[in-house]
């Protein structure tokens, strides 16, 4: 089955903002299949490209707190307060399942009408059991794309050991029937291997080359963290090196967790900006932050988009010094590493790249030949054509 497919791509991610769905998308639609997407809150009017068509399924919001926004300060305290967070701690876990579930159920309707496909490309765990059963009944190649080390990732709410370890047996179960597994990262495509998947390819999730990059500033004018603004972002961490590093300028610029709360201190925050213009952003500062906690397997075997983001920028990093992260960082001279957790390591961290910002900028941008989509999408281009 070579040349031009249907295929369907079901996620539960709001599609407008996921860089790696629409960069798929347009890749397999540019080497002449057609694509049709169900993800979550769609925006009206939106639009990617030629013969790739999307369609919305919404999301219940959670069990969210009022008033949202990063709070300056620590919040209310007292036992009303302190019981309500308790009971959201307890409940998170099973309130997650069922809005995973909910949005399955409605969107199982949608896939069987807009059917039948050949390839059905199942982005993340939580449509793998869908896309799995709609593959079977329309006889279609079953793709499975692991955004993340799904049953590994750090999670709000109670710990939950049998779910996890239930649940890694249930994803290797049903991705076993997929003709090819895509991943973000070696280190999870081992551990997908270590679980029986044989067939694992990796895709990072790297950008395209920027057309034009302008030359370097001869010394960084402050750090940026541009990302989602949230726990497991270590941006405790942030706040206590930035009081070290005054006047030099850290800056937050990125979508906030409703329930996310954070004693800012000297920290700025600009507004959100959209994925090209975050480019410009990057240089206007000369240094990006890409910090994870060291508290899961999946942060551990990580490479977030913004490291991918500051190779296209043309921008070193300061990256937390986990095992995928200083796998990549190291190999290419892409910036310095700091120890999650610590400020002071952060601190050190950032200071070292200052004193050495020649050479990591001519590490970064000797890097963008290899970390960028045009040679990431032929692995996944490549793997198509074999189905």
């Amino acid at each position: 089955m070579a040349g031009d497919m249907r295929v369907l791509m079901i996620a539960q991610s709001p599609i407008a903002g996921d860089s790696r769905i629409l960069r798929e998308a347009t890749a397999l639609a540019d080497a002449g299949h057609t694509i049709h997407i169900i993800g979550r809150d769609v925006p009206e009017g939106f639009e990617i490209g030629p013969k790739i068509t999307v369609e919305s399924v919404s999301r219940s919001s959670g069990l969210r707190a009022g008033g949202g926004g990063l709070a300056v300060g620590h919040g209310r305290r007292g036992p009303k307060v302190l019981a309500k967070r308790f009971g959201r701690w307890l409940l998170l876990p099973e309130h997650r399942l069922r809005t995973e579930k909910q949005w399955r159920l409605a969107a199982s309707p949608k896939v069987a009408a807009a059917g039948p496909f050949d390839v059905v490309h199942a982005h993340d765990f939580n449509t793998l059991e869908l896309a799995a059963e709609y593959a079977e009944k329309w006889q279609a190649i079953l793709v499975y794309d692991s955004h993340e080390l799904w049953f590994d990732r750090a999670l709000p709410g109670r710990p939950t050991p049998f779910w996890r370890a239930k649940g890694r047996r249930f994803e290797a179960e049903l991705a076993a029937k997929a003709r090819v597994v895509f991943t973000v990262s070696d280190g999870i495509a081992v551990r997908l291997r270590d679980r029986g998947l044989t067939d694992v390819r990796v895709i990072r999730n790297t950008f395209p080359k920027a057309n034009f990059v302008p030359p370097p500033l001869e010394r960084p004018e402050g750090l940026l963290y541009a990302g989602r603004v949230g726990a497991g972002r270590d941006l405790p961490t942030v706040v206590g090196a930035a009081r070290q590093l005054e006047p030099f300028r850290t800056v937050l610029m990125g979508s906030v967790d409703p329930n996310y709360r954070l004693d800012l201190g000297p920290v700025e925050v600009v507004a959100e900006r959209s994925i090209d213009e975050v480019d410009e952003t990057l240089r206007s500062y000369g240094i990006s932050l890409v910090t994870l906690t060291n508290t899961c397997e999946n942060h551990r075997l990580a490479l977030p988009n913004k490291l991918f983001h500051a190779v296209r920028a043309g921008v070193p990093v300061v990256a937390a010094d986990l095992p995928e992260l200083r796998s990549v960082v190291s190999s290419h001279q892409l910036g310095t590493l700091y120890t999650p957790g610590d400020p002071a390591s952060l601190t050190a961290a950032v200071r070292a790249l200052i004193e050495s910002y020649p050479v990591y900028t001519a590490g970064v941008r000797e890097a963008a030949d290899e970390l960028n989509w045009e040679h990431d999408s032929q692995t996944l281009v490549k793997a198509y054509s074999e189905l």
